[in-house]
């Protein structure tokens, strides 16, 4: 699959195309896990003569998905881009990281001390014009009038989003969080590789995600008080997995309580497996998108119910944190689900 395109995607939407092609080769860049790196300098210069422009296009009711990695947001992103009227772009974090050179927590574009939370005090006049420029020369060049920015870590920075766009509409998905651990767990294990003296892996140039991870969210965290130390030193992929899908999930649920429904709304991955017309029906209207024919068809092609996963052996005082999390979710159900 290539530039997230499938055979049905092509058969549903070929117009799409260049939309998709836009984003991946002019404004997504390659992070640290990809191949194809060397093209992130000549894409930097790209943007920095975007930045000599005026804005080349409005961007209005931006919609954010937001979560975990792994979690359904690569999906819920693609079916959005199938929209007419939606250019997508997926994880464009070079734009992010020439706006915000902190917030870097891979290491793709900047080895920068980095921040996992920002707020609206990180957000200057310099900061906003160079996110409206450009995420506006992405909507002019594919030709698409609504923004959908896939990037999973923007559950941590609502607020700076909010101050950046103040129309902006919040997509939390999640997912059952033994599925979600055993897939991070995996992806890391797979396309993880020693480059340059390097690990370079899901969390980062020699863990530098999970390291930030720990020093500024579990550090700060009452219930892991007695465990920093723990797990700054573990190195069990899906035990780091459970902590930052916890701290994701902690966070949305927070969101969810303190903001408007039209601006946050939160999505169930299995919920949007089994029922996707209902669901997905609901989440255009949230972001006030139409109900567009080949947009559902899309979805009901690629989407089927969610497999169980074994359930993992965690540490005895993790269990109860990670259950209790898992059962919030459960027993919260998600206003997408709700029938209109």
């Amino acid at each position: 699959m290539v530039f997230q395109l499938d055979k049905e995607y092509l058969r549903q939407r070929p117009s799409k195309i260049w939309a998709r092609l836009v984003a991946y080769l002019l404004f997504e860049g390659r992070p640290l896990t990809t191949r194809g790196q060397f093209i992130n300098p000549i894409l930097q210069h790209f943007h920095r003569g975007l930045l000599l422009l005026p804005q080349l296009r409005t961007v209005e009711k931006p919609v954010f998905i937001i979560g975990t990695g792994r979690s359904g947001t690569t999906i819920l992103g693609k079916l959005l881009s199938a929209h007419p009227d939606v250019g997508f772009l997926n994880e464009p974090k070079i734009l992010w990281n020439a706006a915000f050179e902190e917030e870097d927590l891979i290491g793709s574009y900047s080895r920068r001390p980095v921040k996992v939370r920002m707020t609206a005090q990180d957000v200057t006049h310099t900061a906003r014009h160079k996110i409206h420029s450009l995420q506006g020369a992405y909507l002019r060049f594919a030709g698409a009038r609504r923004l959908v920015d896939k990037y999973p870590e923007l559950v941590f920075r609502c607020d700076c989003v909010r101050a950046l766009y103040p129309d902006a509409r919040f997509i939390f998905i999640s997912r059952g969080g033994q599925a979600t651990t055993s897939s991070i767990k995996a992806w890391s294990e797979r396309l993880g590789e020693q480059r340059d003296g390097e690990r370079h892996d899901w969390w980062g140039a020699d863990d530098r995600k999970w390291h930030a991870i720990v020093d500024q969210l579990v550090a700060e965290t009452p219930q892991f008080k007695d465990h920093v130390d723990h797990l700054r030193h573990t190195s069990d992929h899906q035990l780091r997995a459970a902590v930052e899908w916890l701290l994701s999930m902690q966070e949305g649920l927070e969101l969810q309580r303190t903001l408007s429904s039209d601006q946050f709304l939160h999505v169930r991955y299995e919920a949007l497996c089994e029922t996707p017309d209902q669901v997905l029906g609901n989440i255009l209207r949230f972001a006030d998108l139409s109900a567009d024919p080949r947009c559902f068809q899309y979805a009901r092609s690629i989407l089927s119910p969610a497999q169980p996963y074994p359930k993992p052996e965690w540490p005895h005082w993790f269990a109860p944190l990670f259950e209790e999390t898992q059962a919030q979710l459960d027993r919260l159900q998600s206003p997408a689900e709700c029938s209109t």
